[in-house]
């Protein structure tokens, strides 16, 4: 038996391979092979494997399969994780981690079938706004000065010089921030109003956002980052740890996870 993270498992040995190739997450009270078959006593109840088609389930609990490994090569080199392939007859739910973030996930019903594979986006986790950490990434985008701040019960109006062009990337449920060295965060975009030639140059923020500090003063910087969650920008960092769960309780096959990475250019 082994324990981890206040869990018990039971490791399991392969002679082939001299080594231990499983963690179940079964924790039966005794085991015993015998007639070609394995049995192992759980509360008083005996209990005979691998006799029938249901999968992931053990004692009448349903338990999730997981597998975990590293993307590793050149190492030395900052890279963006962007996509993740798995050749199998199902997809999985992905979490991949790196050195420099720790967000990164695929749920399965984001995984498209593409001849034969099972293709989707790295995203980056939760609605929380992005740390301080974050304002290097490619998410990250500056709006400029405004030249007004009108608050509204838990809303402002941003308003910008007609002569700035705040942007064609920027969209409703972006993340806005205001001050430097040290940003704040201010409140989630809700409206978008930019009619220059009419004069109208606003952003509409929600400061009921959690962890936003509404705007103090009228004529303040302000930048914005991308919603982390529906724009995927990938995961940045020099190798990625990924984790893999499939709930299934059918049989299913995995043969090979591939990713889709290229080289940080800062």
């Amino acid at each position: 038996m082994a324990t981890a993270s206040n869990q018990n498992y039971t490791l399991t040995y392969d002679p082939g391979s001299k080594g231990f190739p499983s963690f179940y997450s079964y924790a039966p009270d005794w085991m015993i092979g015998m007639n070609n078959f394995f049995y192992t006593f759980r509360n008083g109840n005996l209990y005979r494997h691998n006799t029938n088609e249901l999968r992931n389930n053990y004692y009448g609990i349903d338990y999730p399969s997981t597998l975990t490994s590293v993307f590793n090569d050149q190492p030395l080199e900052n890279k963006l994780f962007k996509t993740i392939n798995l050749e199998g007859d199902d997809s999985w739910g992905v979490t991949l981690e790196s050195d420099q973030q720790t967000t990164g996930f695929i749920n399965n019903e984001f995984f498209e079938k593409k001849e034969g594979s099972y293709f989707g986006y790295i995203r980056n986790s939760g609605s929380t706004p992005a740390l301080l950490d974050n304002y290097a990434l490619r998410s990250l985008n500056g709006l400029g000065n405004t030249t007004t701040v009108v608050t509204t019960g838990t809303t402002q109006i941003l308003s910008y010089p007609t002569t700035l062009f705040i942007g064609n990337i920027l969209s409703i449920g972006d993340m806005v921030y205001y001050g430097h060295p040290n940003p704040i965060l201010a409140g989630q975009i809700i409206d978008i109003n930019q009619n220059l030639s009419f004069g109208a140059n606003t952003l509409t923020i929600d400061n009921t956002t959690t962890g936003a500090v509404p705007i103090p003063s009228q004529e303040v910087y302000t930048l914005y980052i991308k919603n982390s969650v529906a724009e995927s920008h990938g995961v940045l960092g020099h190798y990625g740890v990924f984790k893999l769960t499939n709930s299934n309780t059918s049989k299913i096959e995995l043969f090979a996870v591939l990713a889709d990475v290229m080289k940080s250019f800062p």
